[in-house]
């Protein structure tokens, strides 16, 4: 899993026996034309009689050769000719493009012919004091192999370095930590969020009976997500996973209602007014989350996504799985005594189904 390590012996140049005689012979052999006195600098007229007398011998050497080189030659012969019958201005600009970078290059080269031998105590301080500490602990820097912009690569070479050293830092363990330190988080964000509604509802509902019809649709609803963006190859990320908690709290919204039309003996879902304000409710809040949706920036886009998935397979678990898992009411609204009061048993029912959620919207 590691490419290379580095300590504070790596700066210092290995074979410096063989090395060293071959850089003092180059030192002695280039040491005149690099370290001449300067020449004045040529006149413009000069350096246009240069450009012309440069193009004429590429003319030269190409002949009436074919091929790549030649080719070359000539329409660099051709420059050297449209550089020439230009101004002075713009043949000052070409120079000092070429000059500039040639003069950095050669100052390095002086300095790297005067190369001497290397030690550790050598070394700069400054370098030596990032490397090792005071009381004697040296570092060693390790890099992964392969990719290191990929997460599986980050994540082995991570784990086989804490492996064998579990005190070590950097940039790939502390990814690798506060990523499952995230996951960590939002895992126990969902589970408290299912316990406080799992309680909420038993204090409405009083039947365990009732919480699981609600609850077990709402998990149904979450592991279609969850399986959607599998098949579908969308990944969870660290900004679009905080749609998961919302789920449970805009998924609970819709079941509890048809938990409390169902007790209080109401059949057939499909076609009654409470389905249609589920959907249009589900509307309006998939038209906040699709204006995520269209966000330029990738974070809040995929939040959106995710939102925006999650309220389907919500709507869907609500409107379908939910009242099939349910089955006939309890109570039927045709075995229930009539009203003393005149009133039909359907008004009875939405009275009481409005009770009920009222009491829900008010603990929620």
């Amino acid at each position: 899993e590691v490419d290379r390590t580095r300590t504070i012996d790596s700066f210092v140049p290995p074979d410096q026996d063989r090395k060293l005689p071959l850089i003092q012979k180059a030192a002695v052999a280039l040491g005149a034309a690099l370290n001449r006195a300067p020449r004045p600098a040529p006149s413009d007229t000069e350096n246009i009689a240069a450009l012309r007398s440069g193009a004429e011998a590429l003319r030269k050497a190409a002949g009436d050769g074919s091929g790549a080189g030649a080719d070359a030659a000539r329409r660099l012969a051709g420059n050297l000719v449209w550089l020439a019958d230009s101004d002075e201005a713009h043949r000052a600009a070409v120079s000092a493009v070429f000059t500039t970078p040639l003069k950095a290059d050669l100052s390095d080269l002086r300095e790297a012919l005067q190369a001497g031998r290397i030690s550790r105590a050598s070394l700069p301080k400054e370098l030596v004091r990032d490397w090792v500490s005071p009381n004697g602990k040296a570092r060693a820097e390790a890099t992964p192999k392969g990719d290191p912009n990929d997460e599986d690569t980050l994540r082995r070479f991570a784990h086989a370095v804490l492996a064998a050293e579990p005190n070590a830092t950097g940039q790939a363990i502390a990814t690798l930590e506060w990523g499952d330190t995230i996951v960590k988080s939002f895992i126990e964000a969902a589970a408290w969020s299912l316990i406080s509604i799992a309680l909420l509802l038993w204090i409405v509902l009083r039947r365990l009976g009732d919480v699981l019809l609600t609850l077990v649709p709402l998990m149904v609803a979450a592991v279609a997500t969850l399986a959607i963006c599998a098949v579908t190859g969308f990944a969870l990320n660290y900004a679009n996973i905080i749609a998961l908690p919302v789920l449970l709290g805009v998924g609970v919204a819709f079941k509890i209602y048809y938990i409390l039309a169902w007790r209080s003996g109401q059949t057939h879902f499909l076609q009654s007014a409470l389905t249609r304000a589920v959907f249009f409710s589900a509307l309006l809040t998939a038209t906040a989350f699709g204006s995520l949706w269209l966000s330029h920036h990738p974070g809040t886009s995929s939040m959106g996504k995710l939102l925006a998935l999650s309220l389907v397979c919500t709507l869907v678990s609500a409107v379908l799985f939910q009242p099939a898992l349910m089955g006939e009411p309890r109570h039927k609204s045709v075995d229930a005594p009539p009203d003393p009061k005149g009133r039909s048993q359907d008004g009875q029912h939405n009275l009481t189904l409005g009770r009920s959620a009222h009491r829900w919207n008010r603990l929620s």
